[in-house]
């Protein structure tokens, strides 16, 4: 099982080289070519050293790239949902589609697939965090009346996240400011509960009767 490296049995300077030095070669060389032992050299670590830390290239990976995306894809609250939903969207479209980031996320994702415990560091260390972080910014939406009160968080969440993923996940164009925007409304407009939906025929766009 992947865990979490112990902060206080390592050098800072250390771990910052091994991850430096593991999105470094992921971009020059790719994903698939990297190795432990390439990533010892380039950081001047040994390889026990980064075996002591971390169980595997992909966990090496995931903390790099987990890193940078937390700290460039904040949930800021300025009051406008949909301004603040804009700037965190474009800010993970720019991660994801970004070398050294993209290149390793891409990697972490096809690897998962068949090594369990990366899989379950990826949902326990970075999608289950994010996805609690997001739930929590549109449920103070919510709180403000910017959001209906019965609309499902979660699902909105996947909604937004989810066109971002499998642009990157197919090696699709990222989304533009433009389309971002266009998401994010799509999405907030869809959140209408069925309480708060007009009936079927009383809308103000209804075709008149007659």
């Amino acid at each position: 099982m992947i865990t979490s490296p112990s902060s206080v049995r390592r050098s800072e300077r250390s771990r910052r080289a091994t991850l430096d030095a593991a999105l470094e070669l992921c971009t020059e060389k790719g994903y698939g070519r990297v190795t432990v032992e390439a990533i010892a050299a380039r950081a001047g670590v040994s390889k026990k050293t980064i075996y002591r830390w971390w169980p595997s290239k992909g966990a090496v990976m995931l903390e790099a790239f987990a890193e940078a995306f937390v700290g460039a894809t904040p949930f800021v609250d300025t009051g406008d949902i949909a301004a603040d939903l804009r700037t965190h969207i474009n800010a993970a479209v720019k991660v994801v589609s970004t070398p050294p980031y993209g290149p390793a996320y891409a990697g972490i994702l096809s690897e998962m697939h068949h090594d369990d415990d990366l899989a379950r560091a990826v949902l326990e260390q970075l999608v289950g965090p994010r996805v609690e972080a997001a739930v929590g910014r549109l449920r103070r939406a919510q709180e403000q009346g910017q959001v209906p009160a019965g609309a499902d968080l979660p699902l909105a969440v996947e909604m937004l996240y989810g066109p971002v993923y499998y642009r990157h996940v197919l090696r699709r164009p990222a989304q533009d400011e433009a389309t971002v925007a266009a998401l994010v409304s799509h999405v907030l407009r869809s959140l209408v509960t069925g309480d708060d939906a007009a009936p079927a025929g009383t809308r103000d766009d209804a075709p008149a009767q007659g």
